[in-house]
């Protein structure tokens, strides 16, 4: 059976698409899949099981890249196309079977609609395939020991990136001698491009208790090194949903994007967010490329409090 597979650009719905990749697996454990997908995405899938090809979909003028990627697939007659992208590749491929994402603007999670695409009553859970070498890696950066907390400090805009000296209060809190983590480490994560905006929270956190994950490793790595930490709070970010498929407890910082379509999926998650809700937080001419920061409702008090809920809830204690 050999199936296409388009998912998304961004990192973050990449990661929410995985647990279709895994259902398909579990579902047709002999299909040969196909996976096109962005530039960034694209990684997250090559240690994935039946992945025997990856097309890496860069986005073009006039859209050509969509030109390019039917070329690359118009030869061969698919059993099931499966479309993310809301593209019309579905429709000029020889194929036996189409699913493709339709459009919606019903507040329903983004797991929720890509299990509507075959009616599964459980929704698949985002799963990132690591290798051994992965593993390795991130046992090296993140050994055994005192717990590691994973932070994510940044976002892809400003105006959903919680202010960094709430992060370092946030954390200042945690790791006091009377704070939950008194041991801890931290483990500081972004992108290679949002490193310079991590700094001032790395900055402030001592040496010897700072694990350096800004932008400094591979997409794989990285999920493997957060599989190693003991929790991880952070804004809206593909860094977010990596924490809450590694499976390890999650908390979100949400203010103007959606938590109701992109909470981090799992058992293991919760989600703090400003007063405001989504459709109430933007104010008029919101431009989410040059708007500042909508994030100053929610407070330190707020999201050490819903850490400590979901930690307690859990049945742990903090080391």
């Amino acid at each position: 059976m050999k199936v296409l597979f388009i998912t998304s650009t961004r990192i973050g719905d990449g990661v929410l698409s995985t647990g279709l990749v895994d259902w398909l697996h579990r579902h047709w454990p002999d299909a040969r899949v196909t996976v096109a997908a962005g530039e960034h995405s694209a990684p997250l899938f090559e240690a994935a099981p039946n992945v025997e090809r990856i097309i890496v979909v860069v986005k073009q003028k006039h859209s050509f890249h969509w030109w390019r990627l039917w070329r690359e697939t118009a030869f061969t007659f698919w059993d099931l196309v499966v479309d993310l992208r809301r593209s019309a590749i579905a429709y000029l491929l020889f194929a036996n079977r189409r699913c493709v994402l339709e459009r919606s603007d019903e507040p329903v999670h983004r797991v929720r609609q890509l299990a509507d695409l075959f009616d599964l009553a459980e929704p698949p859970s985002p799963r990132v395939w690591t290798t051994p070498e992965h593993e390795s890696r991130a046992a090296g950066i993140v050994p055994d020991g005192a717990p590691v907390i994973g932070i994510g400090p940044v976002t892809n805009w400003r105006a959903k990136t919680w202010r960094a000296e709430r992060f370092v209060e946030l954390i200042g809190r945690l790791t006091s001698k009377t704070g939950s983590f008194p041991d801890a480490r931290i483990a500081i994560f972004s992108g290679p491009d949002e490193r310079d905006a991590a700094r001032p929270v790395m900055d402030a956190i001592p040496d010897d208790r700072l694990i350096d994950l800004a932008g400094t490793v591979d997409l794989l790595t990285a999920s493997a090194c957060l599989g190693r930490c003991a929790l991880y709070a952070g804004n809206d970010s593909a860094v977010m949903h990596l924490a809450a498929a590694a499976g390890i407890p999650t908390i979100g910082l949400f203010g103007p994007s959606d938590d109701r379509h992109y909470a981090p999926w799992g058992y293991d998650t919760r989600v703090v967010r400003t007063p405001e809700g989504f459709p109430e937080i933007f104010p008029p001419g919101f431009d989410h490329r040059t708007s500042e920061t909508l994030m100053d409702g929610l407070t330190v008090d707020a999201v050490e409090a819903a850490i400590a809920e979901l930690w307690q809830g859990l049945g742990r204690e903090a080391a």
